[in-house]
């Protein structure tokens, strides 16, 4: 028996005496996960599939979030917390007793993630595109019980990402995430799928790095039409724009909400109109 199935045997016996059926099913990482035909006791370790989770309904079913899950507000300010997305409080974790945890590859860490498997079902998306993020939202339907709430939103942000009108020429842009040292998105993520709809090219898609570290002279010499600075992870604010206008004296330098930019849940659904907003933005400073 690999550790996989030992795994799952384990959280099948724990579940024996569970009034729900059980489930087998499969994770956006391609693992097996075992889980409750109808989960109770969920426990979210990414901000934006948390926001997921409300729009779908699953109010008190929800019994535990990260200390980033801000949105919506009722439950920042309501739900038991077992920690950040990067470190999360075991024992928290176990005082709520969950039969389902929704976690993902990019927001935590794989050493939590192993950790919690050995006690509890753990289920794990990798969104890294508009399509992989509506296949998560479906996904997590199917598994909550919750499916006519989710093909209704996935209809609905797919419908509203078609009516976006992406910039034309294509121009070239960098969107940053993190300062001290300078970080970007690379090619190989939701953020620059999204940049690509709006008509934008990633001037470092072909970071080696999905979130790359560069120096300032590699965003001269790339010198891209314009220069996105996100809300998220770090707060870059007007004060942080002239630094940008110093490296790249004449480049547009735009705030971007990084909600907007990066959450994979529900967000997606207002996300065209803002993302139009930045569009129109960049043309009139064309």
């Amino acid at each position: 028996m690999n550790a996989d199935s030992k795994r799952n045997q384990r959280i099948l016996d724990r579940m024996l005496d569970s009034e729900n059926s059980l489930n087998r099913c499969t994770d956006q990482m391609g693992r097996e996960v075992v889980i409750p035909a109808r989960p109770q006791r969920i426990i979210s370790l990414v901000p934006s599939q948390t926001e997921l989770l409300h729009h779908l309904g699953l109010g008190e079913r929800v019994v535990g979030i990260t200390r980033f899950c801000v949105h919506p507000a009722s439950w920042f300010r309501s739900k038991p917390r077992v920690g950040g997305t990067k470190k999360v409080d075991l024992d928290k974790v176990r005082a709520l007793r969950p039969d389902l945890i929704i976690g993902n590859k990019e927001e935590n860490e794989r050493t939590d993630i192993e950790a919690l498997e050995k006690e509890f079902p753990v289920w794990m998306s990798d969104a890294r595109s508009l399509d992989q993020a509506l296949q998560m939202c479906l996904l997590i339907g199917g598994i909550t019980g919750t499916q006519a709430r989710a093909e209704e939103l996935a209809r609905a942000i797919s419908d509203a990402f078609s009516a976006l009108k992406p910039i034309a020429p294509a121009r070239t842009a960098a969107y940053f995430i993190w300062r001290g040292p300078l970080m970007v998105a690379g090619g190989d993520t939701f953020i620059s799928d999204l940049m690509r709809r709006c008509g934008l090219v990633n001037v470092f898609a072909h970071a080696e790095a999905r979130y790359a570290e560069i120096a300032p002279g590699q965003l001269a010499a790339a010198d891209p039409d314009v220069i996105l600075l996100s809300s998220e992870p770090f707060p870059f604010a007007e004060k942080h724009v002239a630094e940008f206008n110093m490296i790249c004296p004449g480049t547009p330098v735009r705030l971007v909400d990084g909600e907007m930019f990066s959450w994979y849940g529900s967000r997606m659904l207002s996300a065209p109109v803002y993302l139009t907003e930045v569009i129109h933005s960049i043309q009139r400073t064309a």
